[in-house]
C-alpha cells in the first residue's frame, strides 16, 4: 500500500494535506448551511454550486494522492464538476442583477463588448452586440454546451482507456488523447468567453456584491486546476520532473499536482467563505434608480 512505502516526513505531509481537505469540507458545509438560511431560495443552489468548486477539487485531489490508480477518475470528476460551475457562475451573475427580466430592463439600450478574452481579446474591431433575450440565450448556451459535452467526452475517454485505446500521456496524432484534448480545449474557450463578456458588462453594477472578488476566485480555480495541471503534466512527459523509483515521471507529476491543488483549494475555500459570507440587499429595480437620478438632478 501507499502508506507502507512512506517515510515519516511523507506520512506527516499526507496527514497535514488530508487534514486541510477535511477542514475545507467542514468550512464549505458550514457556509452551505449559512447560505441556505440567509440567501433567497432563487439564488441558494447556484451560490452553493459555485462555492463547492474548491472543496470538491481538494477532495478529488486528496483521493488521488492516497490512491494513485484512481487519479484518472478523480481528475475527470473534478473537471466535470468545474464545467458545471462555469455555467452556474454565469447564471449567478444574471441572478445577482435581479434575474433575466430585470437585467434586460436595466440594459435595454446597452451592448455587450464581445472583444474580450479568451476568444477575441485581440479583435478590437469587433462590433458590440445588443443585449437582448436572444443574445442572453446564446451566452447561456455557450456555457451549457461545456457542462454537457465535458462529461460525455470524459465518459468516452474512460471507455477508451479501459479498452486500452486511450493513454493520457500519449499525445501522438494516432492516439485518441490528443484529439479529445484539443476538442475539450476549444469547448473550454467557447465556455469561458460568455462569462468574461457578462462580467465586463455587470462588474460596475455588482461591485457592491463583491463580484470582482468572486470572479477573481473563479479565475484562480480555473488557472490552478487547468493551466497549472497542464504545465506540470508537460514537464513530466518531457522527463524534466525526474523519475524516482518506484515512481515514474508521470506518477511524480500527478503527486505534485494533487498536493499543490489541496493546499491551493484549501486557501481558496477560506477566502470564499469571507467573500460570500456577507449579506447583501437586492439591487433596486431600474425604475427606482432612474427616479433617484431624476431627483438628484432636480435638487442641486
Amino acid at each position: 500500500s501507499l502508506s507502507a512505502g512512506l517515510d515519516l516526513p511523507g506520512r506527516f505531509l499526507f496527514a497535514i494535506l488530508t487534514l486541510m481537505t477535511l477542514i475545507a469540507n467542514l468550512v464549505f458545509i458550514e457556509e452551505a448551511v449559512y447560505i441556505y438560511r440567509k440567501i433567497p431560495s432563487s439564488k441558494r443552489s447556484i451560490i452553493i454550486w459555485v462555492n463547492a468548486a474548491a472543496p470538491v477539487i481538494a477532495t478529488t485531489s486528496c483521493i488521488g494522492m492516497w490512491i494513485p490508480r484512481s487519479t484518472m477518475f478523480t481528475d475527470f470528476t473534478a473537471a466535470v464538476f468545474f464545467a458545471i460551475v462555469i455555467h452556474k457562475f454565469l447564471l449567478m451573475m444574471i441572478k445577482e442583477c435581479g434575474g433575466q427580466k430585470l437585467l434586460l430592463r436595466r440594459f435595454e439600450n446597452g451592448h455587450f463588448k464581445i472583444s474580450t478574452g479568451p476568444c477575441c481579446c485581440c479583435c478590437l474591431c469587433l462590433p458590440r452586440v445588443r443585449i437582448t433575450r436572444r443574445t442572453l440565450f446564446w451566452m447561456k448556451l455557450g456555457t451549457f454546451q461545456f457542462a454537457f459535452f465535458r462529461p460525455v467526452l470524459m465518459f468516452l475517454s474512460i471507455v477508451l482507456w479501459t479498452n486500452g485505446n486511450y493513454a493520457p500521456y500519449n499525445l501522438s496524432p494516432k492516439g485518441a488523447a490528443i484529439w479529445i484534448s484539443c476538442f475539450i480545449g476549444v469547448l473550454t474557450i467557447l465556455a469561458l468567453w460568455p462569462v468574461a463578456i457578462m462580467f465586463q458588462q455587470v462588474r460596475t453594477l455588482l461591485v457592491c456584491k463583491k463580484i470582482i472578488s468572486k470572479f477573481a476566485l473563479y479565475q484562480f480555480i480555473l488557472i490552478l486546476n487547468h493551466l497549472q495541471t497542464a504545465i506540470i503534466n508537460i514537464l513530466a512527459m518531457q522527463r524534466i520532473i525526474p523519475c524516482v523509483p518506484p515512481l515514474s515521471s508521470s506518477a511524480r507529476g500527478a503527486y505534485m499536482i494533487n498536493q499543490l491543488l489541496i493546499m491551493e483549494m484549501f486557501l481558496i475555500t477560506l477566502i470564499s467563505r469571507v467573500v460570500y459570507r456577507r449579506r447583501y440587499d437586492d439591487l433596486e429595480p431600474p425604475e427606482c434608480t432612474a427616479e433617484e437620478d431624476g431627483d438628484n438632478k432636480q435638487n442641486p
